[in-house]
């Protein structure tokens, strides 16, 4: 969702900025003008993040090293939302050269959470008509509807030309977070689930947005931290919530990040290896929060940090992937070794 620059760590991991602070408002009914530039992923420009070119997937807090360079495996990260919030932000879907935009994509999203993945595969993060923050929330649900299907079509075009042309029967890790796991769920309902391709996919992380498992066929929870070819997903929020949704959410994606675990056991937070938040190139802070299933959703103590006490939100889902980076980094590492390990001993 949208980072405003000032304060940028706490905007962009843990301030739950609410939705009627937002300045933009899609103006009118769903229209993709003619005229509009439609991304070309033959072309370097359309992607936030290449193995080949220096972006900000490369880099990594201190302490770290970007292992892209000899990745066996590759790495398909779709960005969460970042078009809300300036007034001229006022489309359905983003322009896809919108320069302030990308820039913004880059800074934030690619940096503080493409890069818990640079250890475990070549990133390939595609830039893409996303659509604005209202679509979520809108009345208009025919033009919600819509922004999606376009955002859609970008991040279906992206897979594609990555699987053709760069993929060569590499293992996949799909990774995602909050609009991005919007469309990874339907890219894996289409390109992975009851597939061949399926054989390929070393896990799909798929953060801060419900997951229905009830909508695929052979997908199913990673039940523990090696585990392959499965799904893994949670939402943060502070110990003690019990927003109204969980009511009526029904067999819904949700995982442990420091046990990888789907049971409601509590783990403290001397688990936790490093979280990312206020200097993305200082040593990640170790022990900041601990971790545990509530029905639908993670728990986990308000964390301590340098101006936390301007967090007054339950809902920590910026943090979803900041809060475990470390976790996170080391899991998908472990789960490439694991699906290589198996494939050369079934060879």
């Amino acid at each position: 969702m949208a980072y405003p620059r000032l304060l940028l760590f706490l905007s962009t991991v843990l301030v739950w900025l609410t939705l009627s602070s937002c300045a933009s408002n899609p103006k009118g009914v769903f229209n993709n003008p003619k005229s509009a530039l439609i991304p070309d992923y033959s072309q370097d420009e359309f992607w936030a993040a290449l193995p080949w070119i220096k972006d900000n997937a490369d880099k990594t807090p201190e302490g770290l090293i970007d292992k892209q360079g000899s990745a066996i495996a590759d790495v398909f990260y779709l960005h969460p939302t970042i078009y809300y919030g300036k007034r001229s932000y006022n489309q359905w879907n983003a322009p896809i050269a919108l320069k302030s935009l990308n820039e913004d994509v880059d800074n934030i999203a690619i940096l503080y959470q493409a890069t818990a993945f640079n250890a475990a595969g070549r990133i390939f993060a595609p830039r893409y008509r996303q659509a604005h923050i209202k679509a979520y929330f809108n009345k208009d649900t025919l033009s919600a509807k819509q922004a999606f299907d376009l955002a859609y079509t970008d991040v279906k075009s992206a897979f594609e030309y990555y699987l053709t042309h760069h993929n060569n029967g590499r293992p996949i890790i799909i990774a995602s977070h909050s609009q991005g796991t919007t469309h990874a769920k339907k890219l894996l309902s289409e390109y992975f689930d009851n597939t061949s391709l399926q054989n390929q996919l070393v896990a799909a992380y798929l953060i801060g947005i419900p997951v229905e498992l009830n909508a695929y066929k052979t997908l199913k929870p990673c039940k523990n931290e090696n585990e392959t070819g499965c799904l893994i997903g949670w939402r943060t929020f502070k110990a003690g919530a019990d927003p109204d949704f969980l009511s009526h959410e029904n067999n819904i994606l949700i995982t442990n990040p420091l046990s990888w675990n789907i049971d409601d056991t509590k783990i403290a937070a001397e688990d936790n290896l490093g979280s990312v938040l206020t200097d993305f190139e200082a040593l990640p802070i170790p022990h900041l929060v601990g971790a545990q299933i509530h029905e639908s959703i993670l728990w986990c103590e308000k964390p301590k940090f340098r101006g936390s006490f301007l967090m007054t939100t339950d809902n920590y889902h910026r943090g979803d992937i900041n809060l475990y980076y470390v976790n996170i980094r080391e899991n998908a590492s472990l789960r490439v070794n694991q699906f290589l390990n198996q494939n050369s001993s079934s060879n």
